[in-house]
């Protein structure tokens, strides 16, 4: 067996294990093992790749294994990976172990919880690791459907009505997806559906790419909180539970940037560079509508979430930039707002559990009562903001860097415009910073709050130190990415 199928394996293990317990000791045993086992595992597959890379193999894709599922449509579980896949299974296992210790005092039907939890894992390693349109296709729905429950039975306010918005506006984007898959395997003339093969055709037909092409991103741009399609991402983020939101914004959104690169762009290349600039105007649209809605917001979460459109905007803006300087922005960039995101979901969801409110005008002081969750949102803000030694710096610089390559004045007006994003995040960062952290506790009551536990301590600092090991040693996995850009935007370039 590939070992790269342990990423499924694990999680697989998790459920049977989790059904077969009898209380919560049991539970939280069996989700930090399984956790550990998936982060684990991740740091073990960056040393085996860049080893591989230095021993001189030039494969597009590493760790491959191809296995016929169902003959008649050519289906097969094939799977492999770049570095653009090792730093988003780096990234999804973090965000899963550090999600479990965040629903540590889970205690609403807390096996059913994390069943449905590990599930939604299963589905997004599960779709990382794959290298078969089907199978991918398969893996995201997995990953999709349980955030309907999650966030319907353990989510909080309009938790129904956001869970159901989520749900058709993902589903709408599948089936979008799904035609697009479609076109492109019989607009190919590929004997399979893997990815590889059919890049390595180059036949799919002009008039047929401009077809597809918009209707498989807009399917993965869907997930991407691509706008005017991201009205889900604020509601289902808002209702959320915290590992949940942490997930959902930290990995699950990144299918959306990763799916429109590796599929959308990279076997449909011609119509990508002809359509581009209707999706830089949408995406660049995303960005500064993301961060000046995060202004005005009054809820913790919805600022969040709001930003995340902002910052996910600005994946699919490098992406479509088309060079592979603004690409390896582009998953500096998913990467680095899949921790920041996760670190400030993670904080606000323990701020909300001792204060149970998110309104920003109810809270504030709270640097005297919270003083280690204080400084963690400081650390969350600034890297948020881009200050240098953070992940957020490296990311954005490389994207701008890579997008004002392009001389014209479209491509240079457009980024200068996105590159204002910045100035609006550092507005609503500092506001922030400085309404619920310091000066007085607006309500008497919260001075008996106490601060975080071992539990959360563990998921955020973790999550700081990613955040800071990213900003501060950004070269390795900058390298890794940059690597395996090149033979995606090779395809672009005529």
């Amino acid at each position: 067996m590939n070992f790269l199928s342990l990423y499924v394996l694990i999680p697989l293990l998790m459920l049977g294990a989790l059904w077969a317990c009898r209380n919560t000791r049991q539970i939280r045993g069996v989700m930090a093992a399984g956790s550990s086992a998936l982060l684990i595992l991740s740091i073990a597959l960056v040393f085996l790749y860049i080893a591989g890379r230095r021993a001189g193999n030039t494969d597009s894709m590493l760790f491959t294994a191809d296995t016929v599922w169902y003959a008649p449509l050519n289906i097969h579980y094939s799977t492999g990976v770049d570095g653009i896949s090792v730093a988003m299974l780096l990234l999804s296992s973090v965000i899963v172990f550090t999600g479990t210790f965040a629903s540590w005092k889970m205690s609403y039907q807390t096996k059913e919880y994390f069943l449905w939890y590990s599930l939604l894992s299963m589905g997004v390693f599960g779709f990382f690791i794959s290298t078969d349109l089907f199978a991918m296709f398969m893996f995201y729905e997995i990953a999709l459907i349980p955030m309907y429950l999650l966030i319907g039975i353990w989510g909080s306010g309009r938790k129904e009505y956001s869970a159901m918005k989520l749900t058709l506006m993902l589903m709408g984007g599948s089936a979008f997806l799904l035609s697009g898959i479609l076109g492109i395997y019989f607009g190919s003339g590929a004997t399979t559906m893997n990815i590889l093969e059919i890049a390595g055709l180059h036949n799919i037909p002009f008039d047929q790419q401009c077809i597809w092409f918009p209707v498989t991103f807009i399917g993965f741009g869907v997930l991407g909180a691509l706008f005017p399609f991201h009205t889900w991402s604020p509601d289902g983020h808002a209702s959320a539970p915290t590992a949940v939101s942490m997930l959902h914004a930290g990995v699950l959104m990144k299918l959306g940037g990763y799916g429109c690169f590796r599929i959308a762009m990279y076997l449909m290349p011609e119509a990508a560079g002809q359509l581009s600039w209707i999706f830089l105007i949408l995406t660049g649209i995303s960005v500064i509508y993301g961060a000046f809605s995060a202004c005005v917001q009054t809820d913790l979460k919805y600022i969040n979430a709001y930003s995340s459109v902002s910052h996910c905007g600005l994946v699919l803006f490098a992406l479509l930039m088309m060079n592979a300087t603004a690409a390896t922005g582009a998953v500096l960039q998913m990467l680095s707002h899949g921790l920041m995101t996760a670190l400030f979901f993670a904080l606000i969801g323990m701020i909300y559990g001792r204060t149970h409110t998110r309104d920003i005008r109810e809270l504030g002081g709270l640097m005297k009562i919270m003083p280690f969750l204080s400084v963690c949102y400081v650390i969350a803000g600034l890297a948020n903001l881009g200050l240098p030694g953070l992940s957020g710096f490296v990311a954005e610089m490389t994207i701008f860097t890579g997008s004002f390559q392009h001389a014209d004045p479209f491509h240079r007006t457009l980024t200068i415009i996105a590159a204002a994003s910045i100035v609006i995040t550092a507005v609503y960062i500092l506001r922030l910073v400085g309404k619920i952290l310091y000066g007085d506790p607006v309500n008497p009551q919260h001075l008996k709050l106490t601060d975080a536990t071992w539990e959360e301590r563990l998921s955020v600092i973790c999550l700081i130190t990613a955040v800071a090991g990213l900003g501060l040693a950004p070269w390795w996995i900058s390298r890794m990415i940059g690597e395996s850009v090149l033979p995606v935007i090779s395809q672009m370039i005529p």
